[in-house]
């Protein structure tokens, strides 16, 4: 598996638990090099990830989110292929093999995303148009895919990505904070004329959200609040950059009026917690509509 020497590892952290990172390190073939990104100005983890020889750590110095805190890392790679990993992952013991043989082959590919070990809920992939993307997922939970499959887009927490395909190493919009940065990606590379795949050899086992949790109950709600907001502006940015503003408009205005009457009842009804969750999902939108930055943080 000499062609591992063309591949890093680049795992994106924000002070994420010692153990969960690394349980993915560990996980990690030790031939391949690791880079990890951590989002803040000190990265706590720093002694005990020296014992892994082919592991380094930088700091970003602030929070950069997702596609923030890959492009930081990116610049930093040198290799032709990156595997974009998020710390909550755990490698299947032939993932490097796998992924051995697929460079060895030469495939084309500016993508290739990885498949779940467990997980039937989420689909790992898919297509845009909505009957496409039905017909693949009906395919999909009958196994009736190849093994190397054509796709539109591809999940972002464990990312095959060959950078030779790539002008430059700054890859995601930066626009983004947290979510649809890899959609994004996709959606860009699908534009123009390129190659994205699932593969059923490349297994991944996510534990889910679980790459920045808090150490107590209010980091969780905070962190829960942090995502309702990022989910709305993110999803109003989306549809607003690759249609436009009108069409993002007619997307999300359901989700906008149902967010602010929400807000409202359970203001009157003394529900806090939900009263908070609808009053970020509105203002998620309401910032994204008027063209603000995504700069809310807990």
């Amino acid at each position: 598996m000499k062609n591992l020497d063309e591949l890093t590892v680049l795992i994106v952290t924000y002070k994420t638990d010692k153990n969960i990172l690394t349980n993915c390190i560990k996980s990690i073939n030790k031939k391949v090099k690791i880079l990890i990104v951590e989002n803040s100005n000190k990265f706590e983890h720093a002694k005990s990830i020296r014992k892994y020889k082919n592991t380094k750590y930088i700091c970003s110095g602030k929070n950069l989110g997702y596609g923030g805190g890959n492009n930081f890392g990116l610049k930093k790679i040198k290799t032709k292929y990156v595997l974009i990993l998020n710390p909550d992952i755990l490698c299947d013991k032939y993932l490097f093999k796998n992924i051995s043989i697929l460079l060895r082959n030469k495939t084309n590919f500016h993508i290739i995303g990885c498949q779940y070990l467990k997980d039937k809920i989420y689909m790992p992939a898919g297509f845009f148009n909505k009957n496409e993307n039905q017909n693949f997922k009906d395919k999909f939970m009958k196994n009736n895919i190849k093994t190397l499959t054509k796709v539109e887009w591809v999940t972002g927490c464990s990312m095959l990505i060959n950078l030779r395909k790539f002008k430059q190493n700054k890859i995601f919009d930066e626009n983004y904070f947290l979510y649809f940065e890899e959609i994004d990606l996709c959606k860009y590379v699908i534009k123009r004329g390129g190659n994205i795949f699932t593969c059923k050899d490349l297994k991944i086992h996510h534990l889910g959200f679980k790459s920045s949790l808090g150490k107590n109950l209010n980091d969780k709600i905070n962190t829960d609040l942090l995502r309702e907001w990022h989910w709305m502006w993110s999803s109003f940015y989306f549809y607003k950059k690759h249609n436009n503003y009108l069409f993002a408009c007619y997307k999300l205005i359901g989700k906008f009026i149902k967010s602010f009457i929400k807000t409202v009842f359970y203001s009157i009804t003394f529900n806090k917690i939900l009263k908070n969750k609808y009053k970020h999902r509105f203002l998620g939108i309401y910032h994204s509509m008027l063209n603000k930055p995504s700069d809310f943080r807990n």
